[in-house]
């Protein structure tokens, strides 16, 4: 089928590689030359495993373009609105500007007969308005929600948990049954709905996930008074089927660009319909995620006698998950600015994401190499479990430290190999940890 992507970024590059590896012709478009410079000459803009050797897959085979000449999208039978829908800056709501301008950009463009396909996360009765201003093309339009984690954007697109088809009628879901015909060959399930359901599924899930990710950060946090070990009881959690272990883990909190602005969007959606009960919900959800980051800079104070002022901290983690390049909204950077300002003096080192960092973050000092980064630290935090850093040789890294003391703020490390090694080792949701002694 010819199909174009409108909308280059995260979503919209993933998705455009993807189908073209399913045998489409796809042409992304994208108002940023830069990027799409860069998309054309088979390089991503950002890190994804796998994403690459797909962009140079699709190009080779004459499969795929990119371009930011609307023109080039008449001639497309699918049409698939990727563009962000980012908080708006003055409230909770989802900005939905980046939506509507492609929406114009496209509509001269499209011809009779096409289906529209709207995958960004919007607030229930997006998809309406988007028809409205399609009346008059001839076009259908459909809403088909992605679920695409970064990091394994690529494994999602090309074996997702479930496709989802948001219709006003019959006739879109035997064009979107051709678009995935690989992936429903492979058994994944389709559901089928209305705009309205289609809309709210994926901030349900994001809101879900945060939900279990903030009951466990608040039980991990009654674990530490009372003398329990979070991550055991986390695992014996997890062994319940109708609980599940994933996204079960205490820790410094969650971020990126889904879950903090997913989450918000559909507080203020509850708002706006008076469903106060979730609103109110959502709202602590938001608070205990914030007060997870909090807790995790006052155990590092902790740990450095009760003052970080003129302390050498080495954050082991910039981006806010492992697998991206991407720090919308990081704790690890959150932390990190806590504690520069209350004087520590804190060096960031991240495999992926330290130019991003660097940039948004002038007062932070980077390494790229962890031993670089460690080397005279009294205090390291890891806060993105990157493999570089669980699999650092704790005699090593201890080596390279003033004071071996480490605060897992993801209790991803091996406690009992680091404190063999040495390290006065503290995780979240376990006991206290002791006071330890400043350095003379």
């Amino acid at each position: 089928m010819k199909i174009s992507v409108i909308g280059c970024g995260y979503l919209g590059a993933v998705h455009a590689a993807t189908l073209a590896s399913m045998g489409h012709d796809v042409v992304g478009l994208d108002n940023d030359s830069a990027r799409v410079a860069l998309l054309a000459g088979g390089r991503a803009p950002f890190h994804e495993p796998g994403l690459e050797p797909l962009l140079r897959e699709g190009l080779d085979a004459g499969r795929l373009e990119f371009t930011a000449d609307p023109a080039r999208l008449a001639a497309a039978e699918v049409h698939f609105l990727c563009v962000g829908t980012p908080q708006s800056k003055t409230a909770n709501a989802a900005d939905l500007s980046q939506l509507l301008d492609a929406v114009a950009a496209l509509r001269p463009h499209v011809r009779p007969g096409a289906l529209v396909v709207g995958k960004s996360t919007v607030p229930v009765g997006t998809a309406n308005a988007v028809a409205g201003y399609l009346s008059g093309t001839g076009a259908e339009l459909a809403w088909n929600p992605e679920f695409l984690r970064q990091g394994t954007a690529v494994q999602d697109s090309l074996l997702p948990d479930r496709l989802v088809y948001g219709v006003a009628g019959d006739g879109p879901v035997s064009v979107l049954d051709a678009v995935y015909a690989a992936v429903l060959d492979r058994g994944t399930p389709r559901v089928v709905t209305d705009f309205a359901t289609a809309e709210l599924i994926k901030v349900a899930a994001n809101a879900f996930l945060a939900l279990k990710l903030s009951f466990i950060n608040v039980v991990g946090e009654f674990c530490e008074d009372a003398g329990a070990d979070v991550v055991r009881l986390s695992e014996a959690l997890g062994h319940d089927g109708r609980i599940g272990g994933r996204y079960l883990q205490a820790g410094a909190g969650f971020g990126g660009g889904c879950l903090p602005k997913d989450l918000r969007s559909f507080r203020s959606q509850a708002q706006q319909r008076g469903v106060e009960s979730l609103d109110e919900l959502l709202s602590l959800v938001d608070g205990i995620n914030a007060d997870a980051r909090f807790r995790a800079a006052e155990r590092a104070v902790r740990l450095c006698g009760g003052s970080v002022e003129g302390r050498r901290i080495t954050i082991l983690g910039a981006a806010f998950k492992p697998g991206t390049d991407d720090i919308r909204d990081s704790p690890a950077l959150d932390v990190a600015l806590q504690l520069a300002a209350q004087g520590a003096v804190v060096t960031v080192t991240d495999p992926q994401a330290l130019g991003n960092a660097r940039l948004q973050c002038p007062q932070l000092a980077f390494e790229a190499e962890p031993l670089d980064a460690l080397r005279g630290a009294e205090l390291a935090v890891l806060l993105t479990e990157w493999p570089e850093f669980t699999g650092l040789d704790p005699e090593e890294a201890a080596a390279a430290m003033a004071r071996a003391v480490v605060l897992d703020g993801r209790n991803a490390l091996d406690a009992a190999a680091w404190r063999r090694a040495g390290w006065d080792y503290c995780g979240m949701g376990a006991q206290q940890p002791r006071t330890s002694s400043p350095v003379a």
